[in-house]
C-alpha cells in the first residue's frame, strides 16, 4: 500500500511571484481578454481560465489537487464545510425516488440530512448495522443508488469493511461513498474499492480548529458533474470554500503526517491504560475492539489506529463532571469537533449525535455515560494519563491507585 504522505510531499507549487507558497487569489470574479474565452470558460472548455469563484479559483484548485493526490483519486472539489461536501455529493447521486443504504452510526448532521431533509426531495434512506454485510446487502433495493458509511464511525468507532462493502456496491451497480474524516493517511478507501471519499477538512486535515471546510474526492467525471453550471449540486447549491481558507488548509496539510502519528501514538497509550484500569474503553487499536484485526489490515501502519477513542463512565452526570474537571485541569476542552492539538471531549448523545432519537441511540449502543475523546498532541502522554486518572478518581469513576504509594 502506498504512503499518501509521500505523494503529498512531491507536490510543489510556485507562487505567482516565485513564492514557495502559492499566491492566494483574493478575487470573486476574473477578467478576460476576449468574450470568446469567457464563453468557453463558462462552458468548461478553457483550461486554466477562471470565471467566478463559486465555480473555481486558483487557491481552491491547488487544495483540490493536493487532496486528490492524498486520496488517490483523479480529482477533488473542496467545499465550505464537511456537510457542504456530503450533501452536494449525495444530491448529485440521488434524486426523487432514489434510495440510500447508510450506516446507522454516522455523524449526527449526516444522519439528520438523510433522515429528515433528503425525504423532502424524494430520497429515502435505510439505516443498517454497517458491520454486518448480509444486513447491508439485504437492504439494497432496485432504487438504491448509494451505499454510505464512515471508515470509522462517529461516535461509536465501528469499522467499515470497505473491501466487503465495495464488492456489494459493485454487484448492485451502486456507488460506495466513504467519509474518511477520522482516518486521513491511515486508510485509503479508494484503494480498497470505494468510489467517492469525503472529508470534513475542519478536523484532522486542517488541524487547528480555526477553519470549517470539506472535500469530495472522486473521478474527474464525477467532480466535473458536481461542478457543472447547469445541473451540478456543488455549483448550484453554492457550498464554496473561501480562497483564504483553502490557502490556510493547504499550509496546515503539510504537517498532517506528523500530527496523525502523534495523535495515534497518544491515543493508543491512553486506551491501553484506561482498559487496564477497568474502564469500558473503545479504540480500534485495542485487541478487544471487535474489528481490530480488520482495521489492522486496512491501515497504513505508519499512522496507527487514529486519535479517536471512547470511554463509558456510566452516567451523563459522571461524564459531565469528569469533563468539566479535566477542562479545569487544562487537560483539554469540553468541546465538539476533533483533530485539535489539545484533547477535545464531549458526550455525543447530547451533542454531536443529538439529532439521533434516543431510542435509536440506545439500539446502536450509544449510552448516556459515553465520552468521545479526540486525543491531542501532548508531548508527555504519561503525565497526561496520570492527571486524567487523578480526575477520574476525584469524580468516583476510578479508585485511587495505591501501587505507587
Amino acid at each position: 500500500m502506498h504512503n499518501p504522505a509521500d505523494n503529498i510531499q512531491d507536490l510543489q507549487y510556485f507562487g505567482e511571484f516565485g513564492g514557495v507558497n502559492p499566491s492566494i487569489s483574493d478575487s470573486s470574479t476574473y477578467t478576460f481578454l476576449s468574450a470568446k474565452t469567457m464563453f468557453d470558460t463558462f462552458e468548461g472548455n478553457a483550461e486554466g481560465c477562471y470565471l467566478y469563484s463559486r465555480h473555481s479559483s486558483p487557491s481552491n484548485l491547488y487544495l483540490d489537487k493536493a487532496l486528490a493526490v492524498m486520496e488517490g483519486t483523479q480529482s477533488a472539489n473542496v467545499a465550505a464545510s464537511g456537510m457542504g461536501a456530503i450533501t452536494s455529493t449525495l444530491l448529485q447521486l440521488c434524486g426523487n425516488g432514489d434510495h440510500v443504504v447508510s450506516s446507522r452510526t454516522i455523524y449526527g448532521g449526516t444522519y439528520a440530512f438523510l433522515k429528515n431533509f433528503a425525504p423532502r426531495m424524494g430520497v429515502a434512506t435505510t439505516f443498517v448495522d454497517i458491520t454486518k454485510l448480509d444486513v447491508v446487502a439485504a437492504a439494497i433495493t432496485p432504487e438504491t443508488k448509494v451505499l454510505y458509511c464512515e471508515t470509522v464511525s462517529n461516535p461509536l468507532l465501528e469499522v467499515a469493511d470497505i473491501v466487503g462493502l465495495a464488492a456489494i456496491a459493485k454487484k448492485h451497480n451502486i456507488k460506495l461513498v466513504v467519509d474518511n474524516t477520522f482516518s486521513p493517511l491511515s486508510v485509503a478507501p479508494i484503494q480498497l474499492g470505494a468510489d467517492i471519499v469525503i472529508h470534513s477538512l475542519t478536523k484532522y486535515i486542517n488541524g487547528s480548529s480555526d477553519t470549517v471546510g470539506g472535500v469530495t474526492c472522486a473521478s474527474r467525471e464525477f467532480i466535473d458533474a458536481l461542478k457543472n453550471v447547469n445541473n451540478g449540486a456543488a455549483m448550484l447549491l453554492g457550498p464554496t470554500m473561501d480562497s483564504l481558507r483553502s490557502a490556510s488548509v493547504m499550509k496546515n496539510m503539510r504537517t498532517l503526517h506528523i500530527r496523525m502519528k502523534q495523535h495515534s501514538q497518544n491515543a493508543q497509550f491512553l486506551a491501553e491504560r484506561f482498559e487496564k484500569d477497568g474502564l469500558k474503553t473503545v479504540y480500534p487499536g485495542l485487541k478487544s475492539h471487535p474489528s481490530h484485526h480488520l482495521y489492522k489490515e486496512m491501515i497504513n501502519p505508519e499512522y496507527g489506529f487514529g486519535g479517536m477513542m471512547t470511554v463509558d463512565v456510566g452516567s451523563l452526570d459522571k461524564a459531565n463532571e469528569l469533563m468539566e474537571l479535566m477542562q479545569q485541569k487544562n487537560l483539554g476542552y469540553l468541546a465538539v469537533s476533533l483533530g485539535f492539538y489539545k484533547t477535545l471531549f464531549s458526550a455525543p448523545g447530547t451533542s454531536t449525535s443529538s439529532e439521533i432519537p434516543l431510542d435509536e441511540q440506545k439500539a446502536m449502543g450509544l449510552t448516556d455515560g459515553l465520552i468521545r475523546f479526540s486525543i491531542g498532541l501532548d508531548n508527555d502522554i504519561q503525565r497526561t494519563y496520570g492527571m486524567m486518572r487523578e480526575c477520574m478518581v476525584e469524580v468516583g469513576v476510578l479508585e485511587k491507585d495505591f501501587s505507587n504509594v
